[in-house]
């Protein structure tokens, strides 16, 4: 791939869309080697395209209603919008997708090529270029087509975009934001319709943000206590390790001493705590001198796990670097750092996406935990052009090429809010990557069950496709020789301390306070239905017949946090940066290239590929006890004293307090299987440590 790869845009590929709960997409896993069957609430086939002539209803956002409507979008405001192709084979498709994925099936990891799989299932070259020259007979720019095939992403202003599909594009409210979308049913000419199974228009797409996390009012930058000493009387010292420092607050939980927030654990400390230790003394232990195949060392060397985000940050490859030598890291070249990324003057929708200030946090947080839990994998890093369309075709790059067999996003919606022909145009997207082997890593959300937000519990899309696996968050106890001490789902309550009319200090809020400072998204889909590999493992009282998420959960809580380094973005609009600097942040958006970079050594180590992770990881859930560290309600109640120091605020932070979702024995919607391990890891590759080689 040579050096820092920026390519410009072909025509290609895009990002993520939103649905509503009332809007019903079933996608039926029936089996090894079954059909998934994707339909509307009104009994349409989503796989097939509609009967030439009709609307395309399932294009309409659940947010574009009559009570939200501002009324007609000024005419020269710059939209997107995406035309998505209907698979030759679709049932064909899914049933290839789960019988190489199912360790069951005759045909485990019989993968197809990229060119096998795109022959074979993709729609047309012809249809494609039909659907490409009506959109430039109507004046829309072409902005990118996959060599997939399976969308076209195009731009124009909301006037002609309008006028082509037949509907007024509106401004809409939603969640705080404006957002152009279509004020009825869109449409095409007959002889066109027959050739399109899905459309997306406006700015249903561009609500896909980072799932990142900080602190409390702060920038995410803590100073480091020095080696030996304790907290100051009346600020929470952060700790280098679970325990180092102890606070003094009011009485709480029987107790008036609290361990404080951690500053920012590093590689070493989660490589320990998540057992790689472990896995090279097993390694050694069934005869191969460094813990994996003769003459090598686990981590994760000859793996490249690719990482999927909008934008580009113009200092990665110096940052990580610095990074890197301040941990102990092995420097990345040409050969082990690569990007795939746009030029600065392509970035698109920047204010509507958060501005690549905004994902640079995310870059550098996917690219650090990956090299921290995987220092000999390659990375490479595909910058998508905007937060809709743009991660469509940075991941459609990946997958048209097989340029790596593990990818990681660390980005979602808010709840399922996505049109329902977006989302079937993204699972056929999954389903190619299953189909060559491609694992599918992705955040399951920051904000819990997302009642606060949408006024209804929903777990996040993608991470609620069956087709992918969901990794959702803990907060993680690590000792001072690198022990795993405890986990705790993710779930912060956050109840400030202040100065009482006496001079006292007090809690403003009965325990545990009133603010929520995120926690892991998970829950029940209201689009898909329960997967074949969920039965038996989930319990029913949470499923009920549908899809829960997350899959497997890792570190993501911002109080337990990692410490990552970056140059920061001064200047969108330039791209000026700041000097290097550490900050520690959390989120889902950390859980998903940790699980990535265990993955990867795992990988090296067995000699095998994972593909599609899912039915690997519930297969051993249910024949292999032990595998996952089940988190559970810890026995006593967990929590931390915590002063910002941008602020001076001081607070207690009660942990494992996740909305309306919680972590129990087994299966939850907090941490699903449990927590992500290398012992996991190694067993879903298929040489499970207490087995031996």
């Amino acid at each position: 791939m040579g050096k820092s790869l920026r390519q410009r845009r072909t025509p290609g590929m895009r990002g993520i869309p939103p649905l509503r709960r009332h809007v019903r997409i079933k996608f039926l896993a029936l089996g090894v080697a079954t059909a998934c069957v994707a339909a509307l609430g009104t009994g349409t086939a989503m796989a097939a395209p509609p009967s030439p002539g009709t609307l395309f209803p399932g294009a309409v956002p659940s947010w574009a209603q009559p009570a939200n409507d501002q009324g007609t979008a000024p005419a020269q405001t710059s939209v997107e919008g995406e035309i998505y192709l209907p698979l030759k084979d679709p049932q064909g498709a899914a049933a290839l997708a789960t019988a190489v994925s199912a360790p069951e099936s005759p045909w485990y990891q019989h993968w197809l090529t990229p060119e096998k799989w795109i022959s074979t299932f993709a729609p047309s070259q012809a249809d494609s270029d039909v659907v490409v020259a009506h959109l430039q007979s109507l004046g829309l720019t072409i902005s990118a087509v996959p060599e997939s095939r399976q969308y076209v992403v195009f731009r124009g202003s909301a006037d002609q975009v309008g006028k082509a599909f037949n509907t007024p594009l509106h401004n809409y409210t939603f969640q705080g934001s404006t957002l152009v979308g279509p004020s009825q049913a869109p449409s095409l000419p007959a002889p066109l319709a027959g050739k399109v199974a899905g459309i997306s228009l406006g700015q249903g797409k561009l609500t896909t943000k980072p799932d990142l996390k900080k602190r409390r009012d702060s920038g995410g930058n803590e100073p480091k206590p020095a080696p030996g000493d304790g907290a100051a009387a009346d600020t929470a010292a952060c700790s280098s390790y679970y325990g180092q420092n102890q606070q003094t607050e009011p009485p709480a939980y029987g107790r008036s001493s609290f361990n404080t927030f951690i500053c920012g654990y590093t590689p070493a400390q989660l490589q320990s705590a998540y057992g790689l230790d472990s896995l090279m003394d097993s390694g050694k232990d069934a005869g191969h001198p460094n813990g994996s195949r003769p003459g090598s060392t686990p981590d994760g060397s000859g793996q490249t796990v690719a990482i999927v985000d909008a934008y580009a940050s113009p200092t990665m490859r110096s940052d990580i670097n610095t990074f890197s030598r301040d941990n102990g890291l092995p420097q990345m070249t040409d050969s082990s750092y690569q990007e795939i990324v746009p030029s600065p003057g392509e970035f698109l929708d920047p204010a509507a996406c958060g501005y690549p200030s905004g994902w640079q946090g995310e870059q550098s947080l996917d690219v650090d935990a990956v090299h921290g839990m995987a220092p000999g994998a390659n990375i490479l890093y595909v910058g998508g052009t905007n937060c809709g369309g743009g991660l469509d075709v940075a991941m459609s790059k990946i997958l048209d090429r097989r340029l790596a067999n593990i990818v990681s996003n660390s980005y979602g919606n808010q709840g399922e809010a996505v049109p329902p022909d977006a989302i079937a145009g993204e699972v056929n997207i999954q389903l190619q990557a299953a189909g060559e082997g491609i694992g599918l890593y992705f955040s399951s959300g920051d904000n819990g069950d997302e009642a606060a937000n949408l006024g209804y519990t929903s777990p996040d899309f993608p991470a609620s496709s069956p087709w992918v696996t969901s990794v959702g968050g803990t907060s993680l106890a690590v000792g001072k020789s690198g022990n795993y001490l405890f986990e705790t789902g993710w779930g912060d309550s956050l109840d400030q301390i202040a100065t009482a009319p006496d001079g006292s200090l007090a809690y403003t809020s009965p325990l545990p306070g009133g603010l929520f400072g995120g926690g892991a998204g998970g829950g029940t889909s209201a689009v898909f239905s329960q997967p074949a590999y969920q039965k038996g493992v989930v319990p029913d009282t949470l499923a009920k017949g549908h899809r829960v998420s997350p899959d497997v959960s890792s570190l993501a809580d911002p109080y337990t946090g990692y410490s990552v380094g970056l140059s920061p973005i001064t200047d969108d609009s330039t791209l000026a940066t700041a000097g290097y600097t550490t900050m520690t942040f959390g989120g889902t958006s950390l859980a998903s290239p940790l699980t990535a970079g265990q993955v990867a050594v795992a990988q090296q180590v067995s000699g095998i590929s994972v593909g599609f992770a899912n039915p690997s990881l519930y297969s051993l859930a249910g024949s292999q006890a032990g595998t996952f560290n089940d988190v559970v309600p810890p026995d006593e109640p967990a929590a931390l004293a915590y002063t910002s120091s941008k602020s001076g605020k001081r607070y207690l932070i009660s942990l494992g307090l996740d909305t309306s979702l919680a972590t129990a024995g087994g299966y939850d919607d907090v941490t699903g299987l449990g927590s992500m391990t290398y012992r996991v890891a190694m067993a879903m590759a298929g040489r499970g440590v207490a087995a031996g080689d």
